[in-house]
């Protein structure tokens, strides 16, 4: 299982990598190399790199990886005292069935078919919640569900601060100073994917609100908000950033994680 997890910590690093050096082109005026900003575009960037399709085959077992070491701590438990209580294993489950999604859609995409993974998360969310709000209820539905996503991003983001993460990770194999660049990037890079997927969230109550599925906002449309905002690009920038930091704080996890 360890190399399982590791395999899909790198896969998982090199994707928010990919995403963070797409929305600094955006930030500073660019169009991000045609791609949007999101797992689809991170997935055409690497598409079109030398040894590319090679490279998403890689991530898509790597993804795979990832969640079959899920689902055995969702099954036998995980490290340290907590790593058997009913909550952490049902959130392993969750994150399981999540992997198997995204690792499914990035490994078709390798297949040729282009279609899948690489589809705009933009589009997507407005599908999703004009679907949703034809249902008895899906206005109040979206508006729960949105609420939630916000409550999620201010809670990993809080985590991230807490540090809490250092518990899964293998501190004592760190020197000093290691350990405090991947603090500074478990911090920064934590807090910075909160940020976006709290927003994510209040985009979500606004459609619920004003009834409207264009208001509704995928990763892409998300983080090009926060260059609309004032100070703007500089925003975006700082954002990416924190993306990136979080890419190679899960390359750390791939080095050190209890696992």
């Amino acid at each position: 299982m360890a190399v399982a997890a590791r395999a899909g910590f790198a896969a998982r690093g090199l994707i928010y990598v990919l995403v963070a050096v797409i929305s600094l082109q955006i930030a500073f005026g660019g169009d991000g190399g045609g791609h949007q900003a999101d797992r689809g575009g991170a997935l055409g960037e690497l598409a079109g790199r030398p040894f590319g399709s090679a490279m998403l085959w890689i991530v898509g077992i790597g993804l795979a990886g990832m969640a079959v070491w899920r689902l055995s701590e969702a099954v036998f438990g995980g490290p340290g005292p907590d790593g058997s209580k009913l909550s952490r294993r049902a959130a392993d489950l969750f994150r399981f069935v999540f992997y198997c999604f995204v690792s499914y859609s990035v490994l078709a995409y390798a297949a040729g078919d282009r279609g899948s993974g690489s589809g705009s998360s933009d589009r997507q969310s407005d599908d999703v919640t004009a679907r949703v709000l034809e249902w008895p209820g899906g206005q109040w539905l979206l508006g729960v569900a949105g609420a939630g996503v916000v409550i999620a991003g201010l809670w990993v983001a809080v985590r991230a601060v807490r540090r809490t993460f250092r518990k899964h990770l293998r501190t004592h194999d760190m020197s000093a100073r290691t350990r405090k660049v991947v603090e500074a990037l478990g911090v920064t890079g934590g807090s910075a994917r909160g940020v976006v997927f709290a927003a994510a969230g209040v985009f979500a109550v606004v459609a619920a609100v004003q009834h409207q599925p264009g208001k509704a906002r995928g990763m892409d449309d998300t983080l090009r908000g926060f260059r609309d905002l004032p100070a703007g690009p500089w925003l975006l920038a700082l954002v990416a950033l924190g993306l990136a930091a979080f890419g190679v704080f899960s390359w750390c996890n791939a080095r050190w994680r209890k696992v």
